[in-house]
């Protein structure tokens, strides 16, 4: 599947680093910001999650939920959240089904091996549920800030 902007973004429904389950139809009605990475506790992976909690802040104040989303099992996301105090949600995709159906989990390479992984990109989702931005081949450390500037452009 490829999702295209105006979509209506696919239902979510992951347990968090908590074990609760969520369901993006529960955030409707807000901005949502659903960003897919590869894995807990990598350099690049860490870089991006920092980076959207030391901007938080700003996050909170425009009302945009942050869903972080890897094939990573509960008790890792657990570990990941605790160790870096992160204060936004991250969903453990187990079952790869929410990669798949937003197009996310494909062929990768690095040191020339070929495997199957998570893109690292997101989905800024208005509060109708449908797509209004797409972010691919993410920049861990900018994208936080180009998040931001992009919800208030959209909510002036």
């Amino acid at each position: 599947m490829t999702l295209k902007l105006g979509d209506h973004a696919p239902e979510i429904m992951l347990p968090d680093q908590d074990d609760i389950v969520h369901k993006l139809s529960d955030y409707k009605g807000q901005w949502v910001l659903v960003y897919f990475y590869p894995k807990d506790d990598t350099p690049g992976c860490t870089k991006e999650a920092c980076a959207i909690r030391d901007d938080f802040d700003n996050f909170d104040k425009l009302d945009l939920k942050v869903l972080g989303i890897s094939a990573d099992p509960v008790k890792n996301h657990k570990k990941f959240a605790l160790k870096y105090e992160l204060p936004f949600t991250l969903l453990a995709d187990v079952e790869k089904k929410t990669v798949n159906d937003y197009g996310v989990w494909a062929e990768k390479k690095f040191l020339g091996r070929k495997y199957m992984g998570i893109l690292r990109s997101s989905f800024l989702i208005d509060p109708k549920g449908k797509i209004a931005k797409i972010y691919e081949n993410v920049k861990p450390a900018e994208h936080a800030m180009e998040v931001i500037k992009d919800l208030k452009g959209f909510i002036k």
